[in-house]
């Protein structure tokens, strides 16, 4: 059973949230974004704001290891993901921000991450796996929290890479006591992998009871190039602006679902629009 964190304040007894980041980008592990700043501030910022936090992302095949200190967890590595009939290796590597007191997970496998970019070859040509690398990341992640025996109450999806986590977690995982009461926010930035360059997207989403019919029955059609944006979208509790301007049609399907949006907010703002936002969602 897990049990929520409690901390002291003014003499009452306030329930931290527990958050689940799974970012697709962070300094100073890559080159600095809108969404890498962000993906290390904003675990930070919660923090500090009374949120109990776990942190996790792709280990990049720029990130250079030795430089920040990344080593294996022996204890999480070790187990298969199985995508499409084929086993894949999950390793679980970690590393420490030591002025944020923060820890940071990043999920390993030779075939998908390492010695990789991120999005796209270096001629820009997008990679045509990227559908297949986010499944395996996301699975990869919720599999490393099952193993922690850590409870999120919410899941903060950072950009393309973690697209498949919403549809996990309302799918094959709501049964896991770890995520039974668990809420997803998305978070949307610029790039999204073109859905119609991976052939065998519902082949590749197949896990337990996260199937074609599940996406189907959500009004999601695979067969279209933005599909796993509007997957993210659909399985998801709430919506956040990541980039202002670089994804409305996705934050219009979201209303139109009538899902909870937060739009960008200005940046001296948004460690606050984003601890009221998780609250919300949260159900608070």
């Amino acid at each position: 059973m897990c049990l929520q964190h409690l901390r002291e304040k003014d003499n009452l007894i306030i329930m931290s949230k527990k958050v689940l980041f799974v970012t697709q980008e962070m300094t100073p592990y890559v080159p600095e974004s809108p969404m890498a700043i962000d993906g290390r501030k904003l675990p930070q910022a919660l923090q500090e704001k009374g949120c109990e936090i776990r942190t996790f992302m792709p280990r990049w095949g720029i990130i250079n290891e030795r430089r920040n200190q990344l080593h294996e967890v022996i204890r999480l590595s070790g187990m298969n993901i199985i995508i499409d009939d084929t086993d894949h290796p999950l390793i679980i590597k970690v590393a420490s921000i030591q002025a944020a007191r923060m820890q940071v997970y990043f999920i390993d496998n030779d075939d998908y991450f390492h010695k990789r970019g991120m999005f796209a070859e270096e001629d820009g040509k997008e990679y045509e796996d990227n559908i297949e690398r986010a499944v395996f990341y996301a699975r990869g992640v919720l599999e490393t929290v099952k193993k922690l025996r850590w409870c999120p109450d919410v899941i903060y999806c950072q950009g393309w890479i973690s697209a498949v986590v919403p549809f996990y977690i309302k799918t094959a995982y709501r049964e896991e006591p770890s995520f039974a009461n668990t809420k997803v926010i998305s978070s949307l930035y610029g790039e999204m992998p073109n859905a119609q360059l991976t052939e065998r997207f519902a082949e590749c989403l197949e896990f337990r009871d996260a199937n074609a019919e599940a996406v189907a029955k959500a009004g999601v059609d695979l067969t279209q190039a933005d599909s796993l944006g509007r997957l993210a979208v659909a399985f998801s509790d709430g919506i956040i602006e990541g980039e202002a301007g670089k994804q409305d049609a996705m934050l219009e399907y979201a209303k139109s679902l009538n899902i909870p949006v937060l739009n960008a907010p200005a940046e001296e703002e948004k460690a606050a629009a984003y601890k009221a936002f998780v609250e919300q969602v949260a159900g608070e």
